[in-house]
């Protein structure tokens, strides 16, 4: 009976970390971003970067790093700052065409390291990784069902895998997208301004959030 239940709380996490995957934000608009900027290659490598910053976020939500940043306001609202700034600077870029996407585009490409390790970046900048961890994250780890650590191995490979589906669609969507384009500066161009909007628009609702919880 207890792995029942134990399989249905499973069950329960993966809907939830499903659902806050898919909900569109700083770590699906870089992955979006990257693809499109700099093909295939950088969106695996974005990919990557963002599973490997989640992983970062399980283990700090494991030693409860998550509730000394909830416990201090000011370190989470300078979290939260920062990684708005960050997806609005990445949004200007695109608005003023210093990365335009394509073959045409003058930018220098980025390597897939610097995208894999910008990534991780992103991932540690996003403030609902850190909500996630300290009102979610805990809730599914219960003595009676085993050693905490491999509780929490498993709960990480459910979030990394989960991340690396819905995130993986994007990267390869984005990709098809971008093919397609093929070399119409005029059409990648426009396309670049839009997910640059896009970008602007996630750091400006990053910031409301914060306001509504008292910024």
């Amino acid at each position: 009976m207890t792995g029942l239940v134990h399989t249905q709380q499973l069950w329960v996490y993966f809907v939830l970390v499903l659902g806050i995957i898919a909900l569109p934000g700083m770590d699906m608009a870089f992955v979006l971003s990257s693809t499109l900027a700099n093909g295939r290659r950088a969106g695996v490598a974005a990919v990557g970067g963002i599973v490997a910053g989640g992983l970062i976020h399980t283990a700090m939500g494991a030693f409860g790093v998550g509730l000394v940043l909830m416990s201090a306001p000011q370190l989470f609202n300078a979290l939260l700052l920062a990684g708005a700034m960050y997806v609005a600077w990445m949004g200007m870029s695109l608005l003023r065409g210093a990365a335009a996407l394509g073959e045409v585009a003058d930018a220098p490409v980025r390597s897939t390291a610097a995208t894999f390790w910008r990534a991780v970046l992103t991932c540690l900048l996003n403030p609902k990784a850190y909500v996630f961890m300290l009102a979610v994250f805990p809730q599914f780890l219960r003595l009676e069902h085993g050693p905490i650590a491999a509780q929490v191995v498993l709960l990480a490979m459910i979030t990394a895998a989960t991340q690396a589906v819905v995130y993986g669609g994007v990267a390869v969507s984005a990709a098809d997208l971008r093919r397609r384009l093929g070399t119409s500066e005029r059409t990648q161009k426009s396309l670049s301004r839009g997910v640059g909007a896009m970008l602007l628009l996630v750091a400006a609702w990053t910031v409301w959030q914060g306001w509504q919880r008292g910024l």
